[in-house]
Protein backbone atom coordinates (compact mmCIF):
# COMPACT_ATOMS: atom_id res chain seq x y z
CA UNK A 1 0.00 0.00 0.00
CA UNK A 2 2.85 2.41 0.82
CA UNK A 3 4.55 1.61 -2.48
CA UNK A 4 1.31 2.18 -4.42
CA UNK A 5 0.72 5.49 -2.66
CA UNK A 6 4.25 6.67 -3.45
CA UNK A 7 3.92 5.62 -7.10
CA UNK A 8 0.57 7.35 -7.55
CA UNK A 9 1.75 10.54 -5.81
CA UNK A 10 4.90 10.74 -7.94
CA UNK A 11 2.97 10.02 -11.16
CA UNK A 12 0.44 12.72 -10.19
CA UNK A 13 3.14 15.31 -9.42
CA UNK A 14 4.88 14.52 -12.71
CA UNK A 15 1.61 14.87 -14.60
CA UNK A 16 0.75 18.15 -12.86
CA UNK A 17 4.14 19.75 -13.55
CA UNK A 18 4.45 18.73 -17.19
CA UNK A 19 0.72 19.14 -17.81
CA UNK A 20 0.82 22.75 -16.61
CA UNK A 21 3.73 23.61 -18.90
CA UNK A 22 2.06 21.86 -21.85
CA UNK A 23 -1.20 23.70 -21.20
CA UNK A 24 0.53 27.10 -21.11
CA UNK A 25 2.31 26.44 -24.40
CA UNK A 26 -0.95 25.03 -25.76
CA UNK A 27 -2.71 28.36 -25.08
CA UNK A 28 -0.02 30.12 -27.12
CA UNK A 29 -0.53 27.56 -29.90
CA UNK A 30 -4.29 28.20 -29.85
CA UNK A 31 -3.73 31.87 -30.74
CA UNK A 32 -1.04 31.13 -33.34
CA UNK A 33 -2.28 30.94 -36.95
CA UNK A 34 -1.49 28.00 -39.19
CA UNK A 35 2.04 28.11 -40.53
CA UNK A 36 5.67 27.42 -39.60
CA UNK A 37 5.38 29.07 -36.18
CA UNK A 38 2.43 26.90 -35.19
CA UNK A 39 4.22 23.79 -36.44
CA UNK A 40 7.25 24.64 -34.28
CA UNK A 41 4.96 25.01 -31.27
CA UNK A 42 3.40 21.61 -31.94
CA UNK A 43 6.86 20.02 -32.10
CA UNK A 44 7.84 21.83 -28.88
CA UNK A 45 4.74 20.45 -27.19
CA UNK A 46 5.68 16.95 -28.35
CA UNK A 47 9.14 17.40 -26.80
CA UNK A 48 7.51 18.39 -23.51
CA UNK A 49 5.39 15.26 -23.74
CA UNK A 50 8.57 13.22 -24.15
CA UNK A 51 9.87 14.82 -20.96
CA UNK A 52 6.78 13.60 -19.11
CA UNK A 53 7.38 10.08 -20.46
CA UNK A 54 11.06 10.12 -19.45
CA UNK A 55 10.20 11.13 -15.88
CA UNK A 56 7.50 8.44 -15.68
CA UNK A 57 10.16 5.91 -16.70
CA UNK A 58 12.47 7.13 -13.93
CA UNK A 59 9.67 6.90 -11.37
CA UNK A 60 8.90 3.32 -12.44
CA UNK A 61 12.57 2.32 -12.26
CA UNK A 62 12.98 3.83 -8.78
CA UNK A 63 9.80 2.48 -7.20
CA UNK A 64 8.79 -0.73 -8.97
CA UNK A 65 10.72 -4.05 -9.08
CA UNK A 66 9.91 -4.67 -12.74
CA UNK A 67 12.32 -6.46 -15.05
CA UNK A 68 11.63 -5.20 -18.55
CA UNK A 69 12.09 -7.69 -21.38
CA UNK A 70 11.66 -5.83 -24.68
CA UNK A 71 12.46 -7.43 -28.03
CA UNK A 72 12.21 -6.37 -31.68
CA UNK A 73 12.07 -2.64 -31.00
CA UNK A 74 14.93 -1.68 -33.36
CA UNK A 75 13.86 -0.19 -36.69
CA UNK A 76 11.28 2.59 -36.18
CA UNK A 77 12.31 6.17 -36.99
CA UNK A 78 11.56 9.14 -34.76
CA UNK A 79 10.52 11.20 -37.79
CA UNK A 80 8.24 8.51 -39.22
CA UNK A 81 4.48 7.95 -39.40
CA UNK A 82 3.28 4.79 -37.69
CA UNK A 83 0.07 3.13 -36.67
CA UNK A 84 0.63 1.27 -33.40
CA UNK A 85 -1.36 -1.80 -32.37
CA UNK A 86 -1.30 -3.20 -28.83
CA UNK A 87 -3.33 -5.69 -26.84
CA UNK A 88 -5.10 -4.24 -23.82
CA UNK A 89 -5.07 -5.69 -20.30
CA UNK A 90 -4.96 -2.75 -17.85
CA UNK A 91 -4.53 1.03 -17.81
CA UNK A 92 -0.83 0.45 -17.12
CA UNK A 93 -0.57 -0.61 -20.78
CA UNK A 94 -0.37 3.11 -21.61
CA UNK A 95 2.76 3.48 -19.47
CA UNK A 96 4.19 0.37 -21.12
CA UNK A 97 3.63 1.56 -24.70
CA UNK A 98 5.06 5.01 -23.99
CA UNK A 99 8.13 3.43 -22.39
CA UNK A 100 8.79 0.94 -25.18
CA UNK A 101 8.55 3.53 -27.98
CA UNK A 102 10.07 6.47 -26.08
CA UNK A 103 12.35 8.43 -28.47
CA UNK A 104 12.13 5.57 -30.97
CA UNK A 105 9.03 7.08 -32.60
CA UNK A 106 7.38 10.47 -32.39
CA UNK A 107 5.25 11.10 -29.32
CA UNK A 108 2.42 8.58 -29.10
CA UNK A 109 -1.09 9.91 -29.65
CA UNK A 110 -4.24 7.91 -29.07
CA UNK A 111 -7.98 8.37 -29.35
CA UNK A 112 -9.62 9.58 -26.16
CA UNK A 113 -13.20 10.03 -25.02
CA UNK A 114 -14.51 13.56 -25.39
CA UNK A 115 -15.45 13.68 -21.71
CA UNK A 116 -11.76 13.39 -20.81
CA UNK A 117 -11.13 16.99 -21.89
CA UNK A 118 -12.64 18.18 -18.59
CA UNK A 119 -10.27 16.08 -16.46
CA UNK A 120 -7.75 18.46 -14.84
CA UNK A 121 -4.32 18.53 -16.49
CA UNK A 122 -4.84 15.27 -18.39
CA UNK A 123 -7.65 16.51 -20.63
CA UNK A 124 -6.14 19.90 -21.35
CA UNK A 125 -2.71 18.38 -22.02
CA UNK A 126 -4.23 15.91 -24.48
CA UNK A 127 -5.98 18.81 -26.23
CA UNK A 128 -2.74 20.81 -26.49
CA UNK A 129 -0.83 17.77 -27.77
CA UNK A 130 -3.29 17.22 -30.64
CA UNK A 131 -4.85 14.03 -29.29
CA UNK A 132 -8.08 13.30 -31.19
CA UNK A 133 -11.20 13.40 -29.01
CA UNK A 134 -14.05 11.10 -29.91
CA UNK A 135 -17.65 11.15 -28.72
CA UNK A 136 -19.20 7.72 -28.41
CA UNK A 137 -22.97 7.28 -28.60
CA UNK A 138 -25.05 4.49 -27.17
CA UNK A 139 -26.98 2.15 -29.46
CA UNK A 140 -30.27 3.64 -28.20
CA UNK A 141 -29.10 7.19 -28.97
CA UNK A 142 -27.97 6.22 -32.47
CA UNK A 143 -31.35 4.58 -33.09
CA UNK A 144 -33.01 7.94 -32.32
CA UNK A 145 -30.33 10.02 -34.10
CA UNK A 146 -29.01 7.99 -37.05
CA UNK A 147 -27.33 11.13 -38.43
CA UNK A 148 -24.69 10.73 -35.68
CA UNK A 149 -23.48 7.41 -37.04
CA UNK A 150 -19.88 7.60 -38.19
CA UNK A 151 -19.12 10.79 -36.23
CA UNK A 152 -16.21 9.19 -34.37
CA UNK A 153 -14.67 7.95 -37.62
CA UNK A 154 -15.01 11.42 -39.14
CA UNK A 155 -13.06 12.73 -36.14
CA UNK A 156 -10.38 10.15 -36.88
CA UNK A 157 -10.08 11.37 -40.45
CA UNK A 158 -9.78 15.04 -39.44
CA UNK A 159 -7.11 14.24 -36.83
CA UNK A 160 -5.07 12.16 -39.25
CA UNK A 161 -5.18 14.89 -41.88
CA UNK A 162 -3.37 17.14 -39.39
CA UNK A 163 -0.77 14.43 -38.81
CA UNK A 164 0.25 14.27 -42.49
CA UNK A 165 2.77 17.10 -42.01
CA UNK A 166 4.03 15.95 -38.60
CA UNK A 167 5.88 12.86 -37.38
CA UNK A 168 3.43 10.80 -35.38
CA UNK A 169 2.68 7.40 -33.93
CA UNK A 170 -1.05 6.76 -33.49
CA UNK A 171 -1.88 4.11 -30.88
CA UNK A 172 -4.94 1.96 -31.35
CA UNK A 173 -6.11 -0.73 -28.94
CA UNK A 174 -7.99 -2.75 -31.54
CA UNK A 175 -9.87 -4.73 -28.90
CA UNK A 176 -11.40 -1.39 -27.77
CA UNK A 177 -11.63 -2.61 -24.17
CA UNK A 178 -9.53 -4.39 -21.56
CA UNK A 179 -9.32 -8.16 -21.77
CA UNK A 180 -11.36 -10.13 -19.23
CA UNK A 181 -12.50 -13.73 -19.23
CA UNK A 182 -16.16 -12.64 -19.22
CA UNK A 183 -15.67 -10.46 -22.32
CA UNK A 184 -13.70 -13.25 -23.98
CA UNK A 185 -16.58 -15.65 -23.38
CA UNK A 186 -19.30 -13.18 -24.41
CA UNK A 187 -17.54 -12.48 -27.71
CA UNK A 188 -16.87 -16.16 -28.39
CA UNK A 189 -13.38 -14.95 -29.34
CA UNK A 190 -11.47 -17.36 -31.60
CA UNK A 191 -8.21 -16.27 -29.93
CA UNK A 192 -6.92 -17.75 -26.72
CA UNK A 193 -5.50 -14.58 -25.13
CA UNK A 194 -7.15 -11.78 -27.12
CA UNK A 195 -10.55 -10.28 -27.80
CA UNK A 196 -11.83 -9.78 -31.32
CA UNK A 197 -10.22 -6.77 -33.06
CA UNK A 198 -12.25 -3.83 -34.32
CA UNK A 199 -10.93 -2.25 -37.49
CA UNK A 200 -12.93 0.96 -38.04
CA UNK A 201 -10.58 3.58 -36.54
CA UNK A 202 -7.48 1.77 -37.81
CA UNK A 203 -8.89 1.81 -41.35
CA UNK A 204 -9.34 5.57 -41.23
CA UNK A 205 -5.75 6.08 -40.03
CA UNK A 206 -4.49 3.91 -42.91
CA UNK A 207 -6.65 5.73 -45.45
CA UNK A 208 -5.87 9.23 -44.17
CA UNK A 209 -2.09 8.89 -43.94
CA UNK A 210 -1.94 6.77 -47.08
CA UNK A 211 1.51 6.24 -48.57
CA UNK A 212 3.01 8.51 -45.88
CA UNK A 213 2.49 5.71 -43.40
CA UNK A 214 5.86 4.00 -42.82
CA UNK A 215 4.31 0.88 -41.36
CA UNK A 216 2.47 -0.66 -38.44
CA UNK A 217 4.15 -1.34 -35.12
CA UNK A 218 2.50 -4.29 -33.42
CA UNK A 219 3.22 -4.41 -29.67
CA UNK A 220 2.39 -7.60 -27.80
CA UNK A 221 2.33 -6.96 -24.05
CA UNK A 222 2.60 -9.88 -21.63
CA UNK A 223 2.25 -9.78 -17.85
CA UNK A 224 2.99 -12.89 -15.76
CA UNK A 225 -0.31 -14.66 -15.30
CA UNK A 226 -1.81 -12.55 -18.14
CA UNK A 227 -4.83 -11.24 -16.19
CA UNK A 228 -2.98 -8.58 -14.22
CA UNK A 229 -4.51 -5.37 -12.91
CA UNK A 230 -2.74 -2.02 -12.75
CA UNK A 231 -3.09 -2.19 -8.97
CA UNK A 232 -0.97 -5.33 -8.89
CA UNK A 233 1.68 -3.50 -10.92
CA UNK A 234 1.92 -0.37 -8.76
CA UNK A 235 1.94 -2.41 -5.52
CA UNK A 236 5.05 -4.23 -6.73
CA UNK A 237 3.56 -7.69 -7.23
CA UNK A 238 4.45 -7.78 -10.93
CA UNK A 239 8.15 -8.62 -11.28
CA UNK A 240 8.47 -8.65 -15.06
CA UNK A 241 6.76 -7.25 -18.13
CA UNK A 242 7.53 -8.67 -21.57
CA UNK A 243 6.91 -6.76 -24.80
CA UNK A 244 7.58 -7.95 -28.34
CA UNK A 245 7.55 -5.39 -31.15
CA UNK A 246 7.29 -6.20 -34.84
CA UNK A 247 7.03 -3.82 -37.76
CA UNK A 248 4.46 -4.79 -40.37
CA UNK A 249 4.26 -3.49 -43.94
CA UNK A 250 0.80 -2.65 -45.18
CA UNK A 251 -0.34 -4.14 -48.50
CA UNK A 252 -0.44 -1.18 -50.96
CA UNK A 253 -3.97 -2.06 -52.05
CA UNK A 254 -5.19 -1.08 -48.58
CA UNK A 255 -3.73 2.44 -48.68
CA UNK A 256 -6.83 3.97 -50.26
CA UNK A 257 -10.06 5.50 -49.00
CA UNK A 258 -11.83 2.34 -50.16
CA UNK A 259 -10.60 0.65 -46.98
CA UNK A 260 -13.19 2.68 -45.04
CA UNK A 261 -16.14 1.90 -47.31
CA UNK A 262 -18.24 -1.26 -47.69
CA UNK A 263 -16.73 -3.49 -50.33
CA UNK A 264 -13.92 -5.93 -51.11
CA UNK A 265 -11.07 -3.64 -49.98
CA UNK A 266 -12.53 -3.16 -46.50
CA UNK A 267 -13.17 -6.90 -46.29
CA UNK A 268 -9.55 -7.55 -47.30
CA UNK A 269 -8.38 -5.18 -44.57
CA UNK A 270 -10.51 -6.97 -41.97
CA UNK A 271 -9.10 -10.34 -43.04
CA UNK A 272 -5.56 -8.96 -42.91
CA UNK A 273 -6.11 -7.66 -39.36
CA UNK A 274 -7.49 -11.05 -38.30
CA UNK A 275 -4.35 -12.77 -39.62
CA UNK A 276 -2.21 -10.28 -37.71
CA UNK A 277 -4.28 -10.95 -34.59
CA UNK A 278 -3.94 -14.73 -34.95
CA UNK A 279 -0.14 -14.33 -35.17
CA UNK A 280 -0.24 -11.98 -32.19
CA UNK A 281 -2.11 -14.58 -30.16
CA UNK A 282 0.71 -17.07 -30.82
CA UNK A 283 3.35 -14.50 -29.84
CA UNK A 284 1.50 -13.76 -26.61
CA UNK A 285 1.25 -17.47 -25.86
CA UNK A 286 5.04 -17.81 -26.24
CA UNK A 287 5.74 -14.76 -24.07
CA UNK A 288 3.49 -16.08 -21.30
CA UNK A 289 5.10 -19.53 -21.50
CA UNK A 290 8.61 -18.16 -20.82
Amino acid sequence: MIRAAVVLILFSINLTVWGTVVLLVGVVKFFTPQGPARRRLILTLASLGEGWVAMNNHISDLTLPIRWEITGVDGPRHDGHYLVFANHISWFDIIVVFRVLHLRTALIRFFTKQELIWLPFIGQACWALEFPFMKRYSADYLARHPEKRGTDLATTRRACERYRTLPVAVLNFLEATRFTLDKHTDQESPYRHLLRPRTGAAAFVVASLGDQLDGILDLTIAYPGHLVTAWEVITGRVKSIRVHVRQLPIPPVLLTSAVTEPGPVREEFREWIERVWAEKDEILRDLLAK
